[in-house]
């Protein structure tokens, strides 16, 4: 039986705004103790045993005298509040020029430049939106001129949505191999095809979604890990993030529950190497829509998810709970807001510590590589195990 690291990244459960978070307009938000204050209390036993209410102050979550293992936060050295951001971070990538946002829409050049290279002769949109929202807004008229819509988020993606019968999957997959060629110029991260079904009223979105990334400039954490045969598994969008790179085995899910089912599925197949999973709801579902009330649920039904979980650890795991950025619910706007995210390490050969304030998230991956026996050639980081 070889050594394995599972990570978890609870996408968007930030712990508190950081030093410089005035600098992105987020002095203020703390994902995790705003909404537990807000909904008057989360209930988290299973965190609690780890240590989350060691690291801050969460109404319903108390500090524990003796946690089961070390637990702590991690400032984020990178220049973003993003998704691709934190996780390259994550993996010893840190990005001194984030990815460049659109909150206001693309600039008609980029707009121009997609024109150009796909034949279109107009588009609708051009708006940062929710992907739910924006086709049943525009879908009809979609249907009606044959225009495909674009829009973007808070993270740094350009979105294509298109209706089956307007225009067919293959052309849309083609539109987005042709943006992700123009993306690479303005280092926009994500391409992501958004095909949707239905009628006028009743529009919903397909699983037919495709993501086109862009590449990390250099080799990250991951491909010296694959490199020496040893298995990375990649469930939720970590083989988006990463554009495949280092991930030898993916698994898309859509949704906590089915993640947490994979990744259940996964401790049997992967008996050496790293499990690495993103858990999205919580940004996608609740922390962009601004929807508190969501988020403690679903932070409830995890805890519950992860309490089944933690039974099928083995001697030699360690397990790993972190965030890659906040999207407080109770803050201003729909964005990402500038946080520390929480560090807790969980095995049974792993002794209660406090981590206190770590430097860069980058801490996470040369522990993995510590742990898995692999040399760190060279990025940033320390090893916490």
């Amino acid at each position: 039986m070889g050594k394995r690291v599972i990570i978890i990244v609870l996408d968007s459960v930030g712990v508190g705004y950081m030093d410089d978070a005035a600098e992105f307009g987020d002095v203020g938000a703390n994902t995790l103790a705003n909404t537990a204050e807000n909904v008057g209390g989360l209930y988290l036993p299973n965190l609690k045993k780890l240590g989350l209410g060691n690291i801050i102050d969460i109404k319903g979550v108390d500090p524990v005298s003796d946690p089961a293992g070390k637990y702590g936060k991690i400032r984020e050295a990178s220049k973003g509040k993003d998704t691709m951001t934190g996780h390259w971070e994550m993996m010893g990538l840190i990005s001194e020029e984030p990815f460049p946002l659109y909150p206001d829409g693309f600039p008609e050049e980029i707009i121009d430049e997609f024109k150009e290279r796909t034949g279109v002769s107009g588009i609708l949109g051009n708006i940062a939106a929710s992907g739910t929202e924006i086709i049943e807004q525009l879908g009809a008229e979609h249907m009606r001129t044959g225009f495909p819509i674009i829009y973007t988020s808070g993270d740094s993606v350009f979105q294509i949505a298109a209706h089956d019968d307007t225009i067919p999957l293959d052309k849309l997959y083609e539109y987005c191999i042709q943006a992700r060629k123009m993306c690479d110029k303005y280092k926009i991260g994500r391409v992501i095809a958004r095909p949707f079904v239905g009628s006028e009223g009743s529009f919903k979105r397909s699983t037919n979604r495709r993501d086109y990334p862009m590449l990390p400039p250099v080799d990250t954490i991951l491909d010296v890990i694959e490199k020496t045969g040893i298995v990375v598994s990649g469930i939720g969008k970590i083989e988006d993030i990463y554009a495949r790179r280092g991930v030898g085995r993916a698994i898309h899910t859509i949704s906590n529950k089915e993640g947490m089912d994979v990744l259940t599925k996964e401790m049997s197949i992967t008996k050496k190497g790293l499990i690495f999973v993103n858990l999205v709801d919580f940004d996608m579902l609740y922390g962009h829509r601004r929807n508190p009330d969501g988020y403690a649920l679903s932070l409830e039904e995890f805890d519950k998810m992860l309490g089944d979980f933690l039974c099928l650890l083995e001697q030699d795991d360690i397990l790993l709970i972190t965030a890659d950025h906040g999207c407080d619910p109770t803050f201003k706007g729909t964005d990402h807001t500038r946080e520390f995210v929480p560090l807790l390490v969980y095995g049974k050969k792993i002794s209660p510590e406090d981590l206190g304030i770590r430097d860069t998230f980058s801490d996470i991956g040369v522990s993995v590589l510590f742990h898995l026996g692999i040399n760190n050639p060279g990025f940033p980081g320390k090893s916490f195990i």
